[in-house]
């Protein structure tokens, strides 16, 4: 990583601690285990905070040289943040059309599942996080049906896990899955590894007091 990327991802970090987005204890995470943070994209839950998330993605998106032609959000998390990201893309010069999906297809107006621009070009799937792939082979499988081609994803966070779907013969995060299995690029504003590095330096012992216990869920589940 290059120290600008990196900036990025530390003040990401620390804006979703302040924001009460990341957050410390014991959480259940879907796969099972108990984990000592728990991130909840959910919690952007204003125009500031969403706006200032969407700033972060769309720097990421500008500086990772991922080409494409526009945005797409897979229901429901995803329509609020392609939404946002393109409002900061054009503001920063870079306007790009976006598109989501319902989760039931309408039977009467325009019809169908896919709602915003028409799905077209090079498309880059904005979500996040990326649990277990679910969701991106969706994305990918309707994006394919409008004729056009999946190009990456965009997350707020990579937690470095093992995907507890993949089993135990194949020990990848389920971001290496979208990678190596799916063949699309990822790009993630921050990642388990900032997050460790956050708590390691961060000058209030409340907050450093998180870093052993992070580092010992990297070390049983991290990839």
């Amino acid at each position: 990583m290059t120290p600008s990327t990196d900036a990025l991802a530390q003040d990401f970090v620390r804006f979703a601690v302040e924001a009460g987005v990341l957050r410390f204890g014991e959480f259940k995470t879907k796969a099972g285990r108990m984990s000592p943070y728990f991130f909840n994209a959910g919690l952007f839950d204003d125009g500031a905070k969403l706006g200032r998330l969407a700033e972060f993605y769309a720097r990421r998106l500008l500086a990772s040289g991922l080409a494409f032609d526009m945005l797409f959000g897979p229901a429901y998390k995803g329509i609020t943040l392609a939404a946002a990201v393109a409002i900061e893309l054009a503001r920063l010069g870079r306007n790009v059309p976006f598109a989501y999906n319902r989760k039931e297809a309408k039977d009467h107006g325009e019809g169908g599942t896919l709602v915003g621009a028409k799905v077209a070009g090079r498309v880059l799937i904005i979500d996040d996080v990326i649990s277990a792939g679910t969701s991106v082979r969706e994305s990918i499988a309707m994006i394919h049906a409008a004729g056009a081609e999946p190009c990456g994803v965009a997350i707020a966070l990579d937690r470095q896990e093992k995907a507890a779907e993949q089993g135990e013969d194949k020990p990848w995060s389920a971001v290496q899955y979208v990678q190596q299995q799916l063949g699309l690029k990822v790009a993630a504003i921050a990642t388990l590894s900032d997050l460790l590095q956050y708590l390691s330096s961060h000058a209030d012992p409340a907050l450093s007091a998180h870093f052993a216990s992070v580092g010992k869920y990297r070390e049983r589940y991290g990839v």
